[in-house]
């Protein structure tokens, strides 16, 4: 039987019991039913109707919000073309260093490293200086080809358009795009150019002036002093490439015709040096005047191996970038605009055309310290300024590996083999030449060749085979490309080709800050932007400038009738300016003979 419990007895505790106690009292005390519990249903309902309502109305306007904010900073991102990162694009005053390791690829940086803490003795964390520097890659390919020139590349720099391989700052239909250094000048800064090859070459060619095909380095020339549809656009002109500039009357020159053009820069204001000693009377860009036009080789300045023992004859690429940082920044100290400079590194792809890495490792490390050059200029300078650095492609197929044998390779490189060599392939091609025109006595030459061998590459251990293939003179082979080999193989260094490669390269800056927009992996027409949008230029403007008024602002004997027959001969209608190649059935094995050879006016 169940046993009565009190009254007023504690109940279990639960969700409703308060209410259940006030309806229980109600109920004893009047004698009926209360509806309170009916009133607090019908609260708590509603409540909760409330909160889920406003929960959903919270929710949906956070949703809408996000996709204002989205699409507002979209929109900003298209108007502006780079999203700029912390602390937005400087205001006022910049300066601008681009430069160019032109040929220098991924595995170039890798090989350099290693060679480095060779011969050294660093650590294997060690780095080279561009490694702390890197923020992201560049696809490389141009408008004709999947694999581009020098002078397709550079249009992408200075135009941000592709075009085709030839092109120096001309579009795919023969018409000139405006350049991000000839916007710079037109804006009232003072603009540069540093190379180690011909001021005329692809690279600082593009950045001012425009012809049909970069073969023209003549008329090349002749726009870089000012015979252009702007005047003179350059201020600052450091490199080789001097016998464009030089009557064909003259010894050392290159050049078509007679013109003096050294005289026509004389007239347009320029100083002229063209050796060592004019270079150290500048003082570091103390005593330096623009417009500055200083020619200190023939054609290329010598690789960096062979220019070390060179010294007094030959500026570094250090010493020219640290001389032009200098001559630039007192040149705009009182301006309310800064400079535009652009550095090459030029011979590196020299080194990859020529399969030499001997001369590739001492062009990378001449580079680097043109890079740490320009850091420490920065951070020292009151200006606000930022360098990015990258290549236009890479040069060799470089690979750090090689088999030798048929039988499963070896997992090694070795980098003492590229110590003990003192100079380039080219210098030992160029003395043994020199050698075999001015010795008959054949029984003379196997000789003084290993003895060259041993005295310029270091390789003592030559086999019959080699030398005979450098003294062949029916082989098949450029001398100078044996000469690499014969390195490249002891060293155990892989190359697939004498030319270019498709491969991606690196994008380096003075920081990730510096140069947002260029984190990441991008074609190389994004490069020529962020360079004209730093600075706040516009290119099209300036195009449209160029294709307006360039027959009246030059000579009337080079317009022939044609507003565009400034820029050179058309084109024929073999030369492909749009779209990629397919093949055709015509493998073919062509004779390296007749590829070879580096010299002044090829296409690299």
């Amino acid at each position: 039987m169940a046993r009565d419990e009190p009254l007023l007895a504690p109940r279990p505790s639960s969700d409703r019991s308060s209410i259940r106690n006030a309806e229980e009292e109600d109920a004893l005390l009047t004698g009926e039913r209360t509806r309170r519990d009916q009133q607090q249903s019908r609260w708590a309902f509603w409540k909760e109707v409330g909160l889920f309502t406003w929960a959903l109305i919270a929710t949906i306007a956070v949703v809408v919000l996000a996709v204002v904010f989205q699409h507002e900073t979209s929109r900003s991102r298209a108007d502006s073309k780079q999203p700029w990162g912390p602390g937005g694009k400087p205001s006022g005053k910049r300066n601008l260093i681009f430069m160019v390791s032109d040929g220098m690829g991924p595995t170039s940086l890798t090989m350099t490293r290693n060679f480095r803490q060779y011969t050294e003795g660093l650590p294997v964390d060690e780095t080279l200086l561009l490694d702390r520097h890197i923020v992201g890659t560049s696809r490389t390919r141009s408008s004709s080809s999947l694999v581009t020139d020098s002078a397709a590349g550079a249009t992408a720099f200075s135009c941000a358009f592709k075009s085709y391989n030839g092109a120096i700052s001309v579009l795919p239909d023969h018409t000139p795009c405006g350049t991000v250094l000839e916007a710079a000048s037109l804006e009232g800064y003072k603009t540069g150019l540093v190379v180690t090859t011909r001021i005329t070459d692809a690279t600082p060619a593009c950045f001012a002036s425009h012809v049909n095909m970069r073969q023209y380095e003549d008329r090349i020339a002749e726009q870089e002093i000012g015979e252009h549809p702007f005047g003179r656009v350059v201020d600052l002109m450091l490199g080789g490439g001097r016998c464009h500039f030089l009557p064909n009357s003259t010894e050392g020159s290159c050049r078509g015709d007679d013109r003096d053009l050294v005289g026509v820069a004389h007239e347009n204001g320029f100083q002229y040096i063209n050796d060592r000693k004019g270079f150290d009377s500048l003082h570091g860009g103390a005593d330096a005047k623009l417009p500055l036009l200083g020619l200190f080789a023939e054609k290329d300045i010598p690789f960096e191996i062979d220019r070390r023992s060179q010294n007094e004859v030959y500026p570094s690429l250090e010493e020219m970038a640290r001389t032009a940082l200098k001559t630039l920044s007192a040149a705009t100290a009182d301006s309310e605009h800064g400079f535009f400079l652009m550095i090459e590194g030029s011979r590196i792809d020299h080194a990859g055309h020529g399969n030499d890495p001997a001369a590739q490792v001492h062009e990378v490390l001449a580079y680097d310290k043109a890079f740490a050059a320009v850091l420490e200029f920065l951070e020292r300078d009151e200006t606000p300024g930022v360098v990015v650095s990258t290549s236009d492609h890479e040069t060799g197929g470089l690979a750090a590996a090689r088999q030798l044998h048929a039988s499963y390779p070896e997992y090694l490189w070795l980098p003492g083999v590229l110590a003990n060599a003192s100079h380039s392939s080219e210098y030992a091609n160029q003395k043994l030449k020199e050698y075999l025109s001015q010795e008959s006595d054949n029984s003379k030459h196997r000789k003084f060749t290993r003895d060259l061998l041993e005295k310029t590459l270091g390789v003592t251990d030559a086999s019959k085979e080699e030398i005979d293939l450098l003294l062949d003179p029916n082989s098949p082979y450029d001398s100078q490309y044996v000469f690499a080999d014969i390195i490249s193989r002891r060293a155990q260094i892989g190359w697939s080709t004498h030319g270019h490669s498709a491969v991606d390269v690196n994008i380096y800056a003075s920081s990730t800050q510096d140069a947002w927009p260029l984190v990441g992996n991008h074609e190389n027409t994004e490069v020529g932007s962020f360079l004209a949008d730093y600075l706040d230029l516009d290119l099209k403007h300036v195009t449209e400038k160029l294709r307006a008024g360039a027959v009246s602002s030059l000579d009337e004997t080079k317009s022939e009738g044609s507003s565009l027959a400034w820029l050179g001969d058309p084109l024929g209608e073999d030369v492909r300016t749009e779209g990629l190649d397919t093949y055709h059935g015509d493998y073919r094995k062509r004779s390296v003979q007749a590829d070879s050879g580096c010299s002044c006016g090829e296409a690299h």
